[in-house]
């Protein structure tokens, strides 16, 4: 470990990280490792977990990797009776894994798959927290909870609603368990990115056996599969052109430092948060107009 990197408000505490093979969270791992943290590394492909622990300890990272299937809140709890076991304390989960689902209208959407959305960035992200945040809350020193969710969680997306609707829950999630954590000193911050340049667009090769076969869709005619076929690969191009893993690493070391509870990484984005302001703000207009509830005004806002 250098010693550029032992004196720093991370060093000597551990990180929990899910989808760590790969992608964000490796990146992840190797920033944070870089930073003096013992790294926990969990994922559901085995063979890549491995690999990713091998690279790590070649980079002189103290490194522990974790066989785990997010949806599972058993393997969640072991994960975590693990990490204590070799670490002694937790300091940091960060909720990463993450699956797109397919794209597809309302009516030919599979509900298996959107299951399998929701079981992994909902029930994901809920089983990580209720398993780490016993541990963090014990030792008092406080920590870390990062939730990564997508720009996707700030709007809708057409065609994609199982993932859009999953990421704005996690974003919602977020907001309540920073109120609830911050008693306790652990700062609870969202990652919302646009395009990163990872193999989400390939996360059916992870889908467990239990929610059905991939190809169990309602019937598609000739003319909507070739869009269907199209729309998945200008979805590919857009991933494949998005920024680089560890930039986004980078930019998540750089948001904490500040405690930023919403973590971006494309300002421009924010002229679509900007829209659909606007349109709650007119919505609140039309009902200060409307003889119906234009007299139901609290003096007093309950405000967490």
């Amino acid at each position: 470990m250098s010693l550029l990197h032992t004196n720093n408000e991370y060093s000597g505490k551990t990180a929990l990280i899910s989808g760590a093979a790969g992608g964000i969270g490796f990146a992840l791992a190797k920033e944070f490792g870089s930073l003096g943290m013992n790294i926990v590394i969990a994922d559901i492909d085995e063979a890549a977990l491995n690999e990713a622990q091998e690279t790590l300890l070649l980079q002189d990272i103290n490194v522990m990797a974790c066989k785990l299937d997010v949806s599972e809140y058993s393997q969640w709890q072991d994960c975590v009776t693990q990490t204590l076991a070799k670490f002694g304390k937790l300091h940091m989960v960060i909720n990463n894994a993450g699956v797109g689902g397919m794209p597809g209208k309302i009516e030919q959407t599979d509900n298996d798959l959107w299951r399998w959305v929701v079981d992994v960035n909902l029930m994901g992200v809920l089983y990580g927290t209720q398993a780490a945040a016993p541990a963090i809350k014990k030792h008092g020193e406080g920590g870390w909870i990062i939730n990564v969710a997508s720009m996707a969680g700030m709007m809708g997306v057409p065609y994609s609603s199982a993932y859009a609707a999953t990421k704005a829950a996690v974003v919602s999630m977020t907001e309540s368990w920073a109120v609830e954590l911050k008693p306790h000193n652990i700062q609870v911050s969202v990652l919302c990115p646009a395009f990163v340049k990872t193999r989400i667009h390939e996360s059916l090769r992870n889908k467990q056996s239990k929610y059905g076969p991939t190809q169990g869709r309602k019937k598609f005619t000739d003319e909507e599969r070739q869009k269907f076929k199209k729309g998945l690969n200008q979805a590919a191009a857009l991933v494949e052109s998005g920024i680089a893993p560890e930039l986004l690493a980078k930019r998540v070391v750089e948001a904490l430092g500040t405690k930023q509870q919403y973590i971006f990484t494309h300002p421009n984005y924010r002229q679509v948060t900007a829209y659909k302001e606007a349109l709650i703000n007119k919505a609140f207009d039309d009902a200060q107009q409307s003889e119906l509830v234009k007299h139901l005004i609290d003096d007093d806002i309950p405000m967490l």
